[in-house]
């Protein structure tokens, strides 16, 4: 889903990934979104190395900051020298055939998935995807978390057996929980460290791939867990309307009203998607303003933040 999230890409390149054919260590590309970030990122931080590389406006809701670490200094062998010790190490997976399939070597996450809580991405959560090394990934994200004050935490963190590993950081304090550019910067240059070192030790592969991204405004709240903290913001909720004959899948713009012991009250937004069709845009009425929808818990199928 796209949703205006920042983010940081790293490749962790040993002698099993092959060179993706940069001549500059670093390269920074900059896409911009007709919705403005709620941090404002600074153009002339960019690096261009081609000039095929400039910044072009796309048509989604997506602000991307994308920063790939390729290593001048790492070596090249061939891999049948390391065959043998590919076929001992339980650690090991094959990457190399894989990493051809996409144009600029990074494995993109799937962005016509439907998201769902849990899913370590927009809808937060833990996902391993049962990889050998997934916990100790896990472990040190959480160590390289605790240097950083109490106000960030893991929104996300999944793996992929492909050797990727994706972080989403939670920023308490901030409205709409992104972390600043340099945050997510900050964060990302010590896991990476972290990593290495523990490639080194072979505790881990030495050839993971690393993204770091705030969590987007469109993230999918926790009900009721998360609904206290953005209670004053409009919130698109997709719930199951019980009738005596069937269940109905219903939608709409609301903001929380209370939150009761078993259940939820929400009264509309005065949105284009809550008014009638027919009303050429005039605004809901008195007796829609003053209607309650009032929903148990686990009745509220997806709720997420509302973006105009």
């Amino acid at each position: 889903m796209s949703n205006g999230r920042i983010i940081f890409q790293s490749l962790l390149q040993s002698s099993r990934r092959p060179s993706l054919g940069f001549v500059a260590s670093s390269f920074y590309t900059l896409r911009l979104s007709p919705l403005p970030l709620p941090t404002a990122l600074n153009p002339s931080s960019r690096f261009a190395v081609a000039s095929s590389l400039e910044p072009n406006p796309i048509f989604s809701f997506t602000s991307v900051f994308t920063h790939r670490l390729l290593h001048g200094t790492a070596s090249v062998h061939n891999k049948n020298d390391h065959r043998q010790e590919e076929e001992e190490d339980p650690l090991f997976y094959e990457t190399a055939k894989d990493y051809g399939e996409t144009t600029d070597g990074w494995e993109e996450e799937e962005d016509d998935v439907e998201p769902k809580l849990g899913d370590g991405g927009d809808g937060g959560g833990v996902v391993l995807q049962g990889v050998p090394w997934g916990e100790s990934v896990l472990s040190i994200a959480h160590d390289v978390l605790k240097l950083f004050s109490d106000d960030f935490k893991l929104y996300a963190f999944k793996t992929s057996p492909r050797g990727y590993i994706y972080v989403r950081l939670d920023k308490l304090s901030h409205e709409y929980g992104c972390p600043s550019m340099e945050e997510l910067q900050s964060y990302s240059q010590e896991y990476k460290k972290r990593l290495d070192e523990a490639g080194e030790q072979r505790e881990i592969p030495d050839d993971l791939a690393l993204e770091v991204s705030s969590p987007g405004a469109e993230r999918i709240l926790k009900v009721p867990d998360d609904l206290d903290r953005f209670k004053h913001m409009a919130m698109r909720v997709c719930y199951v309307e019980e009738a005596e004959t069937n269940h109905t899948e219903k939608s709409g713009v609301f903001l929380l009203d209370s939150i009761e012991q078993e259940c939820c009250v929400w009264k509309l937004v005065d949105v284009k998607e809550n008014r009638d069709p027919n009303s050429k845009g005039r605004p809901l009425n008195r007796k829609q303003k003053d209607w309650r929808l009032k929903l148990p818990f686990n009745k509220h199928k997806t709720t997420m933040l509302y973006l105009e």
